[in-house]
């Protein structure tokens, strides 16, 4: 499925970001179209640090992590699970 580097991107961003790296948890789904969908979960007290101002520091992971998808010639897509 190649989607190895790209949840290794998203593991790495979110560790770095939340208190609790140890919660971190990304769970990877295949939609029908082919999609890959990366679901992250972190620790409650950190949401806020993955979501950021306005969404803006989850739209940079997305960003990041569609970019990282996009090299492996896979669609894939980050929903921030709360």
């Amino acid at each position: 499925m190649g989607m190895d580097m790209t949840s290794d991107v998203l593991d790495f961003i979110a560790k770095n970001l939340v208190d609790h790296p140890d919660d971190v948890d990304i769970t990877t789904t295949e939609e029908e179209d082919g999609t890959i969908v990366l679901e992250l979960r972190v620790h409650p007290d950190d949401m806020g640090k993955v979501i950021g101002k306005r969404g803006r520091t989850a739209k940079a992971i997305r960003t990041m992590v569609k970019a990282a998808a996009t090299r492996e010639g896979v669609n894939a897509s980050v929903e921030i699970i709360e």
